[in-house]
């Protein structure tokens, strides 16, 4: 029975343990939140680009000046009869 009246908080002890309770809920609300934003968030990594049509290519091609317009209507006609077609 010696301490027993000795314990008592002071009033900067409970300010300090009160400011102490709510930054330490604030940290757990925050990094729930954090967690959750995280895991709903669209993954932008999985979606892979799609790649260009034939006649972009073509057309790519033909604005490049690699080949002349009588070779790019050639080929799109080529390419929009479909690949059954025979010249």
């Amino acid at each position: 029975m010696m301490f027993w009246y000795d314990h008592d908080v002071s009033g900067w002890g409970w300010f300090g343990m009160s400011v102490g309770m709510v930054l330490f809920w604030a940290l757990i609300i925050t990094a729930l939140v954090l967690v959750f934003r995280a895991a709903n968030r669209p993954h932008d990594h999985t979606h892979t680009p799609t790649p260009p049509t034939p006649e972009q290519i073509l057309g790519e091609r033909f604005a490049r000046g690699e080949i002349n317009e009588e070779e790019y209507q050639r080929r799109l006609n080529a390419l929009r009869a479909g690949p059954l077609a025979k010249s």
